[in-house]
C-alpha cells in the first residue's frame, strides 16, 4: 500500500501535492537561508575581529568573485591595499601572505552574500512558478530580498568609510548599521518560516502573553545596534572589569558625556557605549525573567511558559557570555561566540513573538 502511494505521487507537480508538505518545503528553506545569515554575521564577526575588512578596496559585486588567481594579480591587490591609511599606521610592513589571510576572510565574507543571494532568489523563483507561494507571502519574501541587496550596498558604504584618509578601521555607527539589518532580515526569514507551521492542535496548550514577546525582540534588536557600536568603537578593550566601571557601578555624568556636543557621546565616548550596551543587558535579563515568571505563575504546563523560561534561561546565558568576553578582553573565540549566540537568542525570541498569542 505505501509502495503504491509513494509511486502516485512521483512526478506530480508540488502544487499538486498537499499543501503542508509544500509549506514544509518552503519552512526549511527559510530555515536554510536563516542559518545562513548567521554564518554570513559570524564570518562578519571575524572579519572585524582580524583586522580584515578593509583588505579589498573596491567593490566589484559580480567579477569580485573571483580571487587573484595569479602572483601578479596579488601584488597588484597588495599594492592597492598598500595606499590606505590601515596599511600606513597599523599594518606597515606587513608580508604578502599576511596580506593573503586577511584578503581571504574578507573575500569570503562577499562570496557568502553571494552565495545567500543565490540560495535566496532561484528557490523562490521555482516555489512562486509551482504556485507554493503567492499573494501576500511572495510579496513579503520579496521584500526580504531587496533588504539583502540594501545590505550588500551599506556593506560597501560601510568599507568606504573604513578607507577615508587617516581612517584605520570602519565607522562605527556604519558597522553598528551592517549588523543591525542583517540581524533584521533574520528576524524577517524566521518570522516568516515559523508561521508556515501549522499548530492548530496545539492551541489549547497556548496562553495569551500580551506584547511582551515582542518587546522582547525589539529589545534585543536594539542591544545587538549597542553592541555593533561596542564592536565598532573596541569599547569592550577598555573597561575590563565587571560589575565595576573604572572603579565604580554607574560612572560619573563628567565622565560619561565629556565629548561635546553631548550627543555624539553616544558613538565616540568608548565609556558610555559599553555603559549603554550592560544597562540594556541588564534590562533583557530582567524583562525576560518577569515575562517568564508571569507565563508560568498562570500556566507552568503550558508551551508558552516553557518557551518563555528558556528566553530567560538564553538571556541570562548570554549576558554571562558577555561578561566572560569583556574580562577576557575580548579573544577572538569569546567575541565570535558572543554574536552568534546573540543571533541564536533573537531567533528565539522570534519564534516565541511569533507563535504566542497576542
Amino acid at each position: 500500500m505505501s509502495m503504491a502511494v509513494a509511486a502516485s505521487t512521483e512526478g506530480v507537480p508540488l502544487a499538486r501535492m498537499p499543501r503542508s508538505r509544500s509549506l514544509s518545503s518552503v519552512r526549511i528553506w527559510l530555515y536554510s537561508l536563516a542559518a545562513l545569515v548567521v554564518l554570513m554575521i559570524a564570518v562578519g564577526g571575524a572579519t572585524r575581529l582580524t583586522g580584515s575588512g578593509l583588505s579589498i578596496t573596491e567593490w566589484k559585486p559580480v567579477t569580485g568573485a573571483i580571487p587573484p588567481l595569479t602572483e601578479q594579480a596579488w601584488l597588484a591587490e597588495f599594492e592597492k591595499y598598500r595606499q590606505i591609511s590601515q596599511y600606513e599606521l597599523v599594518n606597515k610592513g606587513m608580508t604578502l601572505s599576511e596580506f593573503k589571510f586577511i584578503y581571504a576572510w574578507e573575500w569570503g565574507h562577499r562570496q557568502l552574500g553571494r552565495l545567500i543571494g543565490l540560495v535566496f532568489f532561484l528557490p523562490l523563483i521555482w516555489f512562486w512558478a509551482r504556485g507554493t507561494i503567492k499573494g501576500r507571502p511572495a510579496l513579503s519574501l520579496l521584500g526580504i530580498g531587496a533588504l539583502g541587496g540594501l545590505q550588500g550596498a551599506i556593506g560597501w558604504i560601510m568599507v568606504a568609510s573604513g578607507l577615508e584618509p587617516g581612517m584605520t578601521a570602519v565607522a562605527p555607527i556604519k558597522l553598528a548599521l551592517h549588523l543591525t539589518v542583517a540581524s533584521i532580515i533574520l528576524v524577517c526569514l524566521v518570522w516568516v518560516a515559523s508561521g508556515l507551521k501549522d499548530r492548530s492542535g496545539s492551541a489549547g496548550l497556548e496562553v495569551q502573553t500580551g506584547h511582551a514577546p515582542r518587546i522582547l525582540v525589539g529589545l534585543i534588536l536594539f542591544q545587538i545596534a549597542l553592541g555593533g557600536l561596542v564592536a565598532g568603537s573596541k569599547a569592550g578593550l577598555t573597561y575590563n572589569t565587571w560589575p565595576l566601571m573604572d572603579g565604580v557601578l554607574v560612572p560619573p555624568a563628567s565622565a560619561l558625556f565629556v565629548v561635546k556636543p553631548w550627543i555624539e557621546n553616544f558613538v565616540d565616548n568608548v565609556l558610555l557605549v559599553q555603559f549603554n550596551h550592560r544597562l540594556v543587558a541588564y534590562a533583557i535579563v530582567a524583562f525576560a525573567l518577569w515575562h517568564a515568571w508571569t507565563i508560568r505563575r498562570r500556566a507552568p504546563a503550558s508551551r508558552t511558559a516553557g518557551r518563555a523560561s528558556g528566553m530567560a534561561f538564553l538571556a541570562l546565558a548570554q549576558m554571562g557570555l558577555g561578561i566572560v568576553t569583556l574580562l577576557l578582553a575580548v579573544p577572538l573565540w569569546a567575541g565570535l561566540a558572543h554574536q552568534v549566540f546573540a543571533m541564536a537568542v533573537l531567533a528565539m525570541a522570534v519564534v516565541h513573538a511569533r507563535v504566542s498569542r497576542a
